[in-house]
């Protein structure tokens, strides 16, 4: 290993003193912790809250309906715990069921146009509660923030998800 390369792999903290606000733990704490206070109330007025949401943005961003286990693994819920979430969701017409014409045996997921629009109130008030968390941000920081933690959310949903999990 050349000596550039074994310095490129150094963690920044060597740099400089650790401290609770250069520690990612502490920050993603932190931060997790304030958005759940700050996005519950946008949220509770949907079956399932937070997790029904999620459903609803999956279903809403896809172009191909998703069975119901692709969905689960898609939004990171137990099987037991979406059958019972999509349940909900369909006794308040925000999503719909089909067999999945390739497997009759899955169903297909799909967001109606009830939950398209519940989909768009709720992303207004969580719209406006993102907007108090990120207030210290510019666009450009924001949008910054939004790319990256999206980059590392995809990392982590790889690293949960092993190998043998992702066959059906």
């Amino acid at each position: 290993m050349s000596a550039s390369t074994s310095e490129s792999k150094k963690p920044p903290a060597e740099a400089e003193p650790l401290t609770l606000d250069t520690d990612l733990g502490w920050a993603i704490r932190m931060v997790s912790a304030a958005f759940r206070r700050v996005a519950t109330d946008s949220v509770a007025d949907l079956p399932g809250g937070a997790r029904g949401y999620l459903v609803l943005v999956a279903l809403a961003g896809g172009s191909e309906p998703p069975s119901q286990l692709a969905l689960a693994k898609e939004v990171s819920l137990d099987r037991t715990v979406m059958t019972y979430l999509l349940d909900d969701l369909e006794a308040h017409d925000l999503v719909t069921r089909k067999p999945d014409p390739r497997d009759r045996r899955a169903r297909q997921v799909l967001i109606t146009d009830t939950g398209r629009a519940r989909l768009a109130e709720v992303r207004e008030k969580l719209g406006a509660a993102e907007a108090r968390l990120l207030t210290d941000l510019d666009a450009r920081d924001t949008e910054q923030l939004r790319t990256l933690l999206a980059r590392v959310a995809q990392t982590a949903q790889r690293e949960v998800i092993g190998p043998d999990e992702t066959e059906c």
